[in-house]
């Protein structure tokens, strides 16, 4: 046999290896390719979660057996993050969680020690919050920390450096002392007084940062959705409010709300605090809790009001686009956001978001890389980064 008969049997039985994997071992997977260490215990994972059970609902319930036991449930997790990727565990957690009902294990502190912790195990924990047992909620807050401090590290500093820009722009003044000039802008504004003799721009007008104040304070008023299907979102805008309330320059104020209104704002430290504070599910009142953040609002001119819902409203409608007009005349920057979360636009009342951008106001589903970029605009008062999704 060649050294290319060899690769070719080689390439061959790789490509039964891995059909036999995806396929699961039944009878009629046609590759008749056995699987021995590592693979059969890959198999057996996938398995447990992807099999099918025998007997009579065999067809129909797709789920095998994890076990009813958190330290099975366990050993499992600890066999998936030996086998795949983090990307991979990710996915089969969360396909645990949906297809075997593992919603009532996450209360177990032994399996939250082992899970791979995402944005989407933070939703469901946070869901599960109210019914959580003492002996499992330090657990399960060290978990949602532990992602909080990861998207944080993430986001921060081009969060702050996009906003901090943006303010610096949004308080030019046309005769700034020394320490103030802006030198790039006043170069460029008196480029046509440059001098080709001397090699030199004579400037005409000066342009500067203005000195921040504390009663100039941009106001940001974060109104969340906490419904069931907003998670992730809640998760990100938590986040975010917590690293908007960490710059002086900014005022923030995080409200949630399904058909109850709550303010958040003075757990803005903690970002873990404000999660824990939410509830997610329940109903959808968004002219109630427009109608909170516009009782809050005394500056207008100097106002962001985001709201992230997916606009599926069971208060009153036309209210709701009344305040929303009425929000936008007096000078208040209103942004909608159908999401904030990598996951794009999740099922929303397409009549409402019509609505909105009849007024001004498209609403859009956002990712969090780009949310910086949203809110810099708003405070400059400039046309929104309406991703293209055409």
């Amino acid at each position: 046999m060649t050294a290319d008969d060899t690769a070719g049997t080689d390439a061959g039985q790789e490509r039964l290896r891995r059909w036999r994997l995806v396929l699961g071992g039944d009878a009629a997977d046609g590759t008749g390719h056995a699987l021995s260490g590592r693979d059969a215990a890959m198999d057996g994972a996938l398995t447990a979660l992807y099999g099918k059970k025998e007997g009579p609902s065999a067809g129909r319930d797709r789920t095998a057996g994890l076990g009813a036991s958190a330290p099975s449930v366990a050993r499992w997790l600890g066999d998936i993050r030996t086998y795949f990727p983090s990307s991979v565990v990710q996915v089969m957690q969360r396909d645990a969680i949906e297809r075997l009902g593992l919603s009532a294990l996450l209360l177990e502190p032994e399996m939250l020690e082992a899970v791979e912790a995402d944005v989407h195990l933070v939703g469901t924990l946070l869901s599960l919050n109210k019914a959580m047992p003492e002996t499992t909620r330090e657990t399960a807050r060290a978990v949602v920390r532990k992602v909080v401090e990861d998207l944080e590290k993430r986001l921060a500093t081009r969060t702050r450096a996009a906003l901090t820009g943006a303010l610096d722009r949004s308080a030019r003044v046309s005769r700034p002392r020394h320490h103030d000039i802006d030198w790039n802008r006043t170069i460029a504004a008196n480029l046509k007084h440059y001098l080709p003799e001397h090699g030199t721009v004579v400037p005409e007008r000066l342009v500067g940062y203005g000195r921040a104040s504390r009663s100039m304070k941009k106001e940001v008023i974060l109104c969340i959705d906490q419904s069931g299907s907003m998670a992730s979102s809640v998760v990100y805008a938590s986040v975010f409010g917590a690293v908007l309330a960490s710059m002086r320059s900014i005022s923030t104020r995080l409200v949630v709300f399904d058909t109850a209104v709550a303010d958040l704002t003075d757990r803005l430290d903690d970002p873990v605090d404000v999660l824990f504070g939410t509830q997610l599910g329940g109903g959808t009142d968004i002219n109630r809790a427009l109608a909170y953040c516009q009782s809050q609002i005394t500056r207008p001119t100097e106002t962001v009001v985001v709201l992230v819902s997916d606009l599926y409203e069971g208060g009153i409608r036309d209210e709701m686009l009344k305040r929303v007009a009425a929000m936008k005349a007096s000078g208040v920057q209103f942004v909608a956001l159908l999401a904030l979360s990598d996951e794009g636009a999740p099922a929303y009342d397409r009549e409402h978001a019509a609505a909105l951008a009849a007024l001004g106001a498209p609403a859009f589903a956002c990712t969090p890389d780009l949310f910086p970029e949203v809110m810099a605009a708003a405070l400059e008062k400039r046309p929104l980064p309406v991703p293209d999704v055409g």
